[in-house]
């Protein structure tokens, strides 16, 4: 019987140095590393999610990971004040404003890079 007693969800990365140095320093979350060098990210929530060097990587071209924020608005200007592009969609790719936040089309949205190429969000949940 399939009985799970919870789950996570992990993405690689090409650069584990650059990784921990973003998600820990740049983003603010708690960064930890297992006995095999994997990242821990370590979310408010309680949620664990992993990130795994890979030396063949090749970032995924969808959002890995999704940020729940109370205002993306402030979200992304803060991101933004960390140095994180959210302006990685034009307006012909999809319906962003100068920000790179989509309004309107379900929840408030902006999205960013990693080091590593991977997107991410910060949205209203």
């Amino acid at each position: 019987m399939f009985t799970p007693s919870g789950a996570f969800s992990g993405f690689s990365v090409d650069d584990i140095d650059a990784a921990a140095e973003f998600y820990g320093n740049t983003l603010g979350l708690t960064v930890s590393r297992n006995g095999m060098g994997i990242l821990e990210l370590h979310l408010d929530s309680g949620a664990t999610v992993i990130a795994y060097p890979k030396p063949n990587h090749e970032p995924a071209t969808f959002t890995i990971l999704n940020f729940d924020v109370d205002d993306v608005e402030s979200a992304v200007d803060d991101l933004n004040a960390r140095g994180v592009v959210t302006t990685i969609y034009d307006s012909s790719e999809m319906p962003v404003d100068g920000k790179g936040i989509m309004r309107g089309n379900g929840p408030d949205i902006a999205w960013f890079r990693d080091p590593a190429g991977n997107v991410l969000s910060v949205l209203k949940g």
